[in-house]
């Protein structure tokens, strides 16, 4: 299907970007969904500053690569093998596809995913492929797995949530990243606990979402996240 996206080919060019204009709006050829894919239409997304740094070149990723990682959207079509997902579902869409069968998958640990992290390097969904084409000699690669800045976008399943359809796609695309981040900071890297005194440098969406999860049950935040 033809999809406008917003491609990123050269990482670097100066600032400010209203002159450089590092990302190039243009027409892509989006293939369909391969076994244990979906596609999905992007109804929301947020620019997370690890878009910027990939923007800068202070974050490398392979060239060229169809931006944007934090995003929320409704499944447009259902891959074989995609259990648990149906066309309509609205989904949250992960930075960081879990295989579920790794060893850090098996220990609890699906953002330290194995073959995720491999594929999200490579610029390629968790099964190895790409489905972006411009048509062009060069290869589109997926950033994170998501390439949330286009209008539809093919993912692996492993890099989607299914979430309330009455819960807003411009809320639901912050759990993508912002919440993940900010709330993650609070419960599994800082351990805060009731009680304690933190203090949070920056509100932008990561450090709002840090602040929320402080002022909430720990126990509540750890069963939350466990069922997501």
């Amino acid at each position: 299907m033809k999809v406008r996206g917003a491609v990123l080919r050269e990482m670097g060019l100066p600032r400010p970007y209203a002159e450089s204009r590092p990302l190039e709006i243009v027409e892509l050829d989006l293939a369909p969904p391969g076994p244990g894919e979906l596609l999905v239409r992007v109804r929301a997304a947020g620019l997370c500053h690890s878009d910027l740094s990939v923007i800068d070149g202070t974050r490398p990723r392979v060239m060229p690569m169809v931006l944007g990682h934090e995003a929320a959207g409704e499944v447009v079509e259902v891959g074989g093998g995609a259990a648990g997902f149906a066309s309509g579902d609205h989904v949250v869409l992960a930075f960081v596809p879990s295989c579920g069968s790794c060893l850090q998958c098996r220990s609890g640990r699906p953002a330290l995913c194995g073959p995720g992290a491999v594929a999200n390097t490579a610029g390629s969904l968790l099964s190895g492929g790409r489905r972006w084409s411009d048509g062009g000699p060069e290869q589109l690669h997926h950033h994170l797995g998501v390439s949330a800045f286009a209008d539809h976008v093919v993912v692996s399943a492993r890099s989607a949530v299914s979430v309330d359809p009455e819960l807003p796609f411009e809320v639901a695309a912050l759990f993508g990243c912002a919440v993940l981040t900010g709330v993650g900071a609070v419960v599994n890297s800082a351990s805060v606990r009731m009680g304690e005194r933190v203090a949070i440098f920056g509100l932008g969406g990561v450090g709002l979402a840090a602040l929320l999860a402080v002022g909430m049950d720990a126990t509540f935040l750890e069963r939350s996240l466990s069922d997501v």
